[in-house]
């Protein structure tokens, strides 16, 4: 049998008992880097064997590891971080497994785009996972279209050495959506960072990127109804503006940030623009 064992993405207290307990069970654990998954083996004194498991061997190794299963022994496959097969060469072993008749089961726990997405303050009702989006150029360019289009959040992982490149293609792509970025999950310098896709290219380009980033971007269909709001909140006069959340029972000060906030201006805007029509 093979099992999907989730590891922690940063916090090891994050792992679960089920996950320790298979993993000293079973009788050999496919790593996709050994030498990162030793830590993780030595910290809770677990000693079973290992073997790697990684995009280079994905499909050679599989194999191999069907044939110890065929003979009745238990595979437990982990990656670096996260949850197997996730943006993993570890789907394509489930794959061969399925093929195969192998049992597979997964053990639940710890993913990055989970976290980031439930940190971003996006909507979490609908989402879809893009993971690492494709390097090679037409591919990507088609990715990043059918992107413009996604009224869903997105969530996606990029290295430190592309993500300037990834924010500009994003922001040229999609246009200024908000866009929450995330690094460090779960560990003591966890970082989350919500801001728009013109202002993430201008801190990135002042700040050198460190660390693996999960990005949680905006979809479409929330950005184009917010730009569609503020288009008719703004044939409005500020004035007439205020008085129809006066007219509701709303107090003034309440009624100028919501002012403020429809319209994308700050408070004292709101305050100077109601002195310039008092004095007209």
């Amino acid at each position: 049998m093979l099992y999907l064992c989730a590891t922690p993405i940063g916090n090891l207290g994050d792992i679960s008992l089920r996950v320790l307990e298979t993993l000293r069970s079973v009788d050999i654990i496919a790593a996709e880097d050994t030498r990162n998954s030793i830590k993780l083996l030595n910290h809770f004194q677990i000693e079973t064997p290992m073997t790697s498991y990684h995009e280079y061997n994905r499909v050679e190794k599989a194999h191999y590891l069907i044939g110890l299963m065929r003979e009745g022994k238990d595979v437990a496959l982990v990656t670096d971080a996260g949850t197997p097969a996730i943006s993993d060469p570890g789907e394509t072993l489930v794959v061969l497994c399925r093929e195969a008749g192998i049992r597979v089961t997964s053990l639940p726990g710890a993913a990055a785009c989970i976290t980031a997405l439930t940190l971003s303050g996006l909507s979490t009702r609908r989402f879809c996972f893009e993971g690492f989006l494709p390097s090679e150029k037409k591919e990507r360019k088609e990715v990043l279209a059918e992107l413009a289009q996604e009224s869903r959040t997105m969530v996606l992982y990029e290295a430190p050495h592309h993500l300037v490149k990834l924010l500009c293609e994003l922001k040229e792509t999609l246009g200024n959506r908000k866009i929450t970025i995330c690094r460090e999950l779960t560990k003591k310098f966890e970082t989350v960072m919500p801001m728009t896709l013109e202002e993430a290219v201008t801190y990135y380009e002042e700040n050198e990127p460190r660390g693996e980033y999960v990005l949680v971007v905006e979809g479409k269909g929330i950005a184009v109804k917010q730009e569609e709001a503020r288009r008719e909140w703004m044939e409005l006069s500020v004035g007439e503006h205020m008085q129809y959340y006066e007219e509701q029972g709303v107090g003034r000060k309440e009624a100028m940030k919501l002012v403020a906030k429809d319209r994308g201006i700050g408070k004292r805007e709101v305050y100077q623009a109601l002195l310039g029509q008092k004095h007209e």
